[in-house]
């Protein structure tokens, strides 16, 4: 029958005949007194006698048109709602806390980079900031640049002491208040080259500084953050969305990434807000390329004769060169990292997780996300091509 099988999907049963008896006592008392007779038979009949005088046609086109329209408003209704949340979305991200001349916050690896420029940032702000640095002369440099309300104090994020002490030393310093905010910022490179030039220990120290010391630092302080029911912020990076490198910087990310992401909600209950940020390729101390490549060297000179046929004499060299092509992707301005801890530290609902850097954004963050073929040939490409692989 012609309208029990108009818009019918393949597969679907056709209407029970009843529903045709339906649709005709709706329809045909329309045409009563237009030259049709009345119906005579049982409802489905009439139905039946309707379709065949050519009805069946403007039934069919009626319903279709209708179906579009719906689906038509149905459009523009869901658009109109995607458009209003993405408003609603944004503005709740620009909400801010009330007052933060009363907040305390307090900041590792403040003697350069990120966390030079937030402590000298947050202080202009209001905060009572809490730098801590490693080496003496750039503490006293530090406080000469800030107001009174900046405090410094030396941390070694890896004596397990010396943060204890630290720890206990803030607790007087912000009394019941508690601590607003903890960013963990400290943070080494270590030796970045192929995993077949080095030694655990060169896998140690990023991962005690980068990994250990940051979780002793937020176990020692989290008392007071929870009761001040504040912010954690810990500063991760691309290295730990995707490996770039042999060496124990991004193993440390990744654990980072980790630590973060349970640390996150195992304090949701207590009303503290733990917040991830990833920066891309910057030009800080951390970042210097002499120094690495300095430590490349040091470590060439001790590497066995066979590694050194595999990669050949010119193979450091070679990789500056590679390196030298891609210097317009790395970003200058620090501040792009300090907005991110402004927003975790300030905002309502802080973000979970913040992206830092154009090249991070563009490149590896998506890059994280794409299959593993694909980010294994964008990075071999960037690397040396080795002298002679098959001398083992």
């Amino acid at each position: 029958m012609c309208v029990l099988g108009a818009g019918r999907k393949p597969g679907e049963s056709p209407p029970p005949e009843d529903w045709c008896g339906q649709v005709a006592q709706s329809f045909l008392p329309q045409y009563s007194g237009q030259n049709h007779p009345p119906p005579s038979r049982s409802p489905t009949a009439s139905l039946r006698q309707f379709i065949s005088k050519g009805h069946c046609l403007l039934l069919f086109k009626k319903g279709e048109s209708l179906s579009y329209t719906e689906g038509k408003k149905m459009f523009f209704w869901v658009l109109a709602l995607l458009i209003l949340c993405g408003f609603l979305w944004n503005y709740k991200r620009q909400l801010k806390i009330a007052d933060i001349t009363d907040k305390y916050i307090f900041i590792t690896g403040c003697d350069t980079g990120f966390g030079n420029l937030a402590a000298r940032t947050f202080d202009k702000k209001g905060f009572h900031v809490i730098a801590a640095c490693l080496t003496e002369s750039e503490s006293i440099a530090l406080k000469a640049e800030t107001s009174e309300r900046l405090h410094t104090v030396l941390l070694d994020v890896t004596d397990p002491e010396n943060v204890k002490r630290t720890a206990q030393w803030v607790k007087n310093q912000v009394g019941e208040k508690g601590l607003w905010g903890l960013i963990n910022n400290a943070g080494v490179l270590g030796v970045l080259a192929p995993t077949d030039w080095l030694t655990v220990e060169d896998y140690r120290e990023p991962i005690e500084v980068n990994l250990f010391g940051l979780i002793n630092v937020t176990l020692n302080l989290l008392p007071l953050v929870k009761k001040a029911q504040g912010r954690i912020i810990n500063i991760s990076s691309i290295g730990g969305r995707l490996a770039f490198s042999g060496g124990g910087y991004n193993p440390s990310k990744y654990a980072v990434e980790g630590f973060n992401d349970s640390l996150r909600r195992d304090m949701k209950a207590f009303g503290v807000h733990v917040s991830c940020i990833e920066p891309g390729l910057f030009k800080t101390g951390l970042s210097d390329p002499i120094k690495a490549t300095e430590k490349k060297l040091a470590i060439w000179k001790h590497l066995s004769p066979d590694i050194k046929q595999q990669y050949g004499e010119g193979y450091i060299q070679k990789s500056l060169d590679k390196l030298k092509g891609t210097t317009s992707f790395v970003n200058v301005d620090l501040s792009l990292v300090v907005e991110c801890m402004d927003h975790a530290l300030t905002s309502l609902f802080p973000k979970t997780h913040y992206v830092a850097g154009r090249d991070a954004k563009a490149f590896w963050i998506p890059l994280s996300h794409m299959p593993a073929v694909l980010q294994d040939f964008l990075l071999l490409k960037q690397k040396v091509e080795l002298a002679n692989p098959k001398a083992v």
